[in-house]
């Protein structure tokens, strides 16, 4: 069986070409046969498209793209033809499984993708405006290039979806819950669920008697709290755009704020929405950049700007942890993933050094090895400390496998 899988972020987007041979899936995620990234981040209006194969094939370039569709029918075409062709014709492709970040209250197991589905992902981007939109432009370009696919949607909310109600409703109006549906959702489920099943064997450990702290932390960031294997509270909530500083998000604020702005400075709605999702987070603080590297390059250059937006980004770090920490009643592990829990060495010791009184301690020269799937506490460490790499596009093959192969 050969699965495609489509996952869309907020400023960039991984496809991955998996083949799964037999009736059984491996306990490790397989090296992919093709692989693909679109950047959208470098340069305002132009993607770069990046692709290679298990053959060690390569392919380069840089488009001017209009929309996630454009950019993703460009690179699909990649699987077709060139240097970088692994299939010789659209059919091959079984599946195609789609990352698709709000599902709602309707959705929360993998889904075959009808014209009911897709309406629902339209309807629900309201919640998740920066995502929703670019899932469904995914399916749709897929849906052309693989008419014969079976396309399916894999839900970001899926895995919070029984968050207990304490932690999942807002302190508003009830009815704000029983007639809109408002509540805490959580997003990056396909990841933290991936990384607790990984860090729990990485560990030995089996994943029901295990308390974590999953820390994804990319452009778009997340803590999730995980007990018997379970989501039991998250930072990310309504929308992708609560809990953590992120790199263009501003996370969580004081409502007061938006209020005031609303009516003290003439703002509308879609001014404050592009405010707190574009604006906002490293970007908005630093001035320059909502990317972590430029930050750092920036900081080491002496931009004090630069510089505080890093110590708000830790201080609100080390205020959610510890907020999850409470939640649990007590620690196994905290897990690091995405671009900047995988890469960036300093927030990780940054974070983890206000938990020393638990007795936290980091094996530094593990911390700055590059580490990937490794513990890198120190042998006397009471809580673990992990780096793991996000297999999210594993993940989500597997949900297509499981639906397909056993249905």
């Amino acid at each position: 069986m050969k699965i495609l899988v489509l996952n869309s972020g907020s400023s960039s987007q991984k496809s991955r070409l998996y083949e799964i041979v037999g009736d059984q899936l491996s306990e490790h995620p397989p090296k992919p046969i093709w692989q693909a990234s679109v950047d959208w981040t470098h340069h305002q209006g132009f993607a770069e498209l990046e692709v290679k194969t298990a053959e060690n094939a390569v392919f380069k370039e840089k488009i001017q793209a209009d929309s996630y569709a454009s950019a993703t029918e460009r690179l699909l075409q990649t699987l077709l033809e060139g240097e970088t062709q692994v299939i010789k014709a659209a059919r091959e492709i079984d599946a195609v499984g789609h990352r698709v970040v709000h599902g709602g209250q309707e959705y929360n197991q993998a889904t075959l993708v009808t014209e009911e589905v897709k309406a629902a992902i339209r309807r629900l981007a309201s919640f998740a405006p920066i995502h929703n939109p670019a899932n469904l432009e995914g399916i749709e370009a897929t849906e052309k290039v693989f008419p014969e696919a079976a396309q399916v949607a894999v839900f970001d909310t899926g895995f919070h979806s029984h968050i207990p109600l304490s932690a999942a409703i807002y302190p508003g109006p009830y009815v704000w819950y029983e007639k809109e549906g408002i509540r805490r959702y959580g997003f990056h489920g396909i990841s933290h669920q991936y990384c607790s099943q990984r860090a729990a064997q990485l560990l030995g450990k089996d994943l029901n008697s295990l308390r974590l702290i999953t820390c994804h932390l990319g452009n778009g960031c997340s803590l999730t709290a995980i007990k018997d294997g379970k989501s039991i509270d998250t930072t990310m909530g309504f929308t992708p755009l609560d809990g953590l500083m992120m790199g263009t998000r501003s996370g969580s604020l004081d409502p007061g704020i938006l209020i005031y702005l609303l009516r003290k400075q003439g703002i509308d709605a879609d001014k404050l929405d592009y405010i707190l999702n574009y604006d906002s987070g490293l970007k908005g603080i630093s001035g320059i950049s909502g990317d972590m590297r430029v930050i750092q390059t920036a900081i080491g250059e002496g931009n004090t700007r630069a510089q505080l937006a890093f110590d708000i980004y830790i201080h609100r770090l080390r205020s959610h942890i510890g907020s999850m920490l409470a939640v649990l009643g007590g620690l196994d592990a905290i897990v690091f993933t995405g671009g900047i829990g995988e890469n960036h060495s300093l927030t990780r010791s940054s974070a983890c050094e206000a938990f020393a009184f638990l007795g936290l301690k980091l094996d530094e020269t593990k911390n700055q090895a590059s580490p990937k799937d490794q513990d890198i506490a120190a042998v006397d460490s009471s809580i673990r400390v992990l780096v793991i790499q996000t297999q999210e596009d594993w993940a989500i093959a597997q949900e297509c496998w499981h639906l397909l192969y056993k249905s």
